[in-house]
């Protein structure tokens, strides 16, 4: 009966939209969007392909408080153009990034949550797209040095491209078993290597591959959660007290690339395989 209740009580997380996922985070009324809907930020190159634009360009940046700490609030529309970045939802990532260093300079330590559902870069916008995802990143390396970057990836659109490498540079990296990360798509490495070496419609090879329980298993992400809001909310809350970490994964580069240096690419990897790459034989 316990394990019943505690069903009925969970509140799914990858349900909501980017805005809700957003508030239900933060504390109760502390919720302040900057540059929302009203503003009109919106890419200017989708209507010249006949492709009907979103008035926030699927990103919401906010401003507000988690257990009366600051923190600014990233959350990408994954529905939206795949959760694809361009010039606009690019520059509101970046700009708020910054807000949060600048706060941290005059003395308020401001953190900064990433609710990442994106496949990379757009491609109607690929050049300023990449200079945007560019920003984000070095972004997201100024502002870690004073508080903690922490990136929750939960939704089956995952996190690809360009913003992989943003998550990978965050202070803490939370997922569940619904999200998926990685460096490309499955489409791209199907369409680039062939079906017999990656098979896009596999998905429960996927996510052997990519998905939230095997990143966790491997030791590339920090947090594996379920699809619950309260318990990501507490888990952020957790890396939010604990501060930054001895050592961000992105400056422990040596171990990654000697262990790579082992790996026979001419062969697809087996999950299992992976694991043992970076676990040795704790996998």
């Amino acid at each position: 009966m316990a394990d019943f209740q505690t069903l009925l009580a969970k509140q799914s997380f990858i349900e909501l939209s980017a805005r809700e996922r957003a508030k239900a985070l933060l504390d109760e009324n502390s919720f302040r969007e900057l540059l929302d809907p009203f503003a009109g930020m919106m890419s200017p190159w989708l209507p010249k392909q006949n492709i009907v634009p979103q008035a926030d360009d699927g990103v919401v940046v906010a401003k507000g408080t988690l257990q009366q700490k600051p923190v600014v609030i990233i959350s990408i529309e994954g529905i939206f153009q795949g959760g694809s970045l361009g010039e606009v939802g690019g520059a509101k990532i970046a700009g708020v990034l910054e807000l949060a260093a600048e706060d941290n300079r005059k003395g308020i330590p401001t953190a900064a949550i990433l609710l990442l559902e994106t496949g990379g870069v757009r491609l109607q916008e690929a050049n300023l797209g990449l200079a945007a995802i560019a920003e984000i990143q070095a972004a997201i390396v100024a502002l870690r040095q004073y508080q903690p970057v922490i990136a929750v990836i939960a939704g089956s659109v995952g996190c690809f491209g360009g913003m992989s490498i943003a998550a990978a540079l965050c202070s803490y990296l939370i997922m569940t078993q619904e999200g998926r990360l990685g460096l490309n798509g499955p489409q791209v490495i199907e369409q680039e290597a062939g079906v017999q070496e990656y098979d896009s419609k596999d998905r429960p090879f996927i996510w052997s591959i990519t998905g939230g329980q095997q990143r966790a298993a491997s030791g590339l992400v920090d947090a594996y959660v379920e699809d619950d809001r309260q318990q990501i909310k507490q888990q952020i809350l957790q890396y939010l007290t604990q501060g930054l970490p001895d050592l961000h994964r992105s400056s422990n580069y040596d171990f990654y690339l000697n262990h790579l240096q082992g790996v026979d690419t001419t062969e697809q990897a087996t999950p299992l395989q992976v694991r043992t790459l970076y676990q040795g034989e704790q996998a």
